[in-house]
């Protein structure tokens, strides 16, 4: 679907929500955080195809970053609230109905295990996870600060990207979601080696301190 043929089949969703200008693009942004109805970089690409300059580029990114950031504190604010018993058993009833499922949940919660800022800013590159990792890190009560900071970092870096992405290719004839596709997994790939390098870094880290000094 080329940039054109895109712009002129947005659903009726966005164009309405676009029309209020940064303002409605900030609350379509909280939105897709709680109704994920189509993939999130062919909202993204879609509305940097509507941006008619640099301006209003890097106004629209500032717009969807904070809506994006708002809605994860709404997740993080809802797992706070109820806590992780409760949580899972919301999920574990309720969850079919906005697509998580209690194992993918439970697979959330795990990560956050390991280092919490890289897990949260990691989990907002990755298409599903983006959505839901906010509910388990309010549940486990992590440090409000180290979640705000991640989250954002990370929502900039996915936000802009796509935004970005769809503002370069706005006149060309390719394309634009195979293309967004191929960028999703691109960035998802790039991630996966700096975490895999961050993780042997660590336990070579903790193999040395654990190494016991010589009488």
């Amino acid at each position: 679907m080329t940039a054109q043929e895109l712009v002129a089949q947005a659903p009726g969703t966005v164009t309405l929500f676009t029309s209020f200008g940064l303002a409605g693009i900030f609350c379509l942004a909280i939105m897709e955080k709680f109704v994920p109805l189509f993939p999130s970089y062919i909202l993204l690409m879609l509305l940097g195809l509507m941006m008619p300059d640099l301006l209003a580029l890097g106004l629209s990114i500032a717009a969807v970053t904070a809506g994006s950031v708002t809605g994860g504190l709404g997740w993080y604010g809802i797992g706070w609230v109820f806590g992780p018993r409760r949580v899972r058993r919301v999920v574990a009833r309720y969850g079919g109905y906005l697509l998580l499922k209690l194992s993918f949940y439970d697979r959330l919660a795990g990560t956050y295990r390991r280092n919490h800022f890289w897990v949260t800013l990691s989990g907002q590159v990755i298409p599903a996870v983006r959505i839901y990792l906010a509910l388990p890190a309010g549940a486990l009560r992590l440090d409000p600060r180290t979640f705000l900071a991640a989250t954002s970092l990370g929502c900039l870096m996915w936000n802009g990207s796509f935004q970005c992405l769809g503002y370069a290719l706005r006149r060309s004839g390719r394309d634009i979601t195979q293309i967004g596709l191929w960028t999703a997994m691109a960035i998802i790939a790039a991630e996966g080696v700096v975490l895999f390098i961050v993780g042997i870094r660590n336990k070579t880290v903790k193999g040395r301190t654990r190494t016991p000094l010589p009488p």
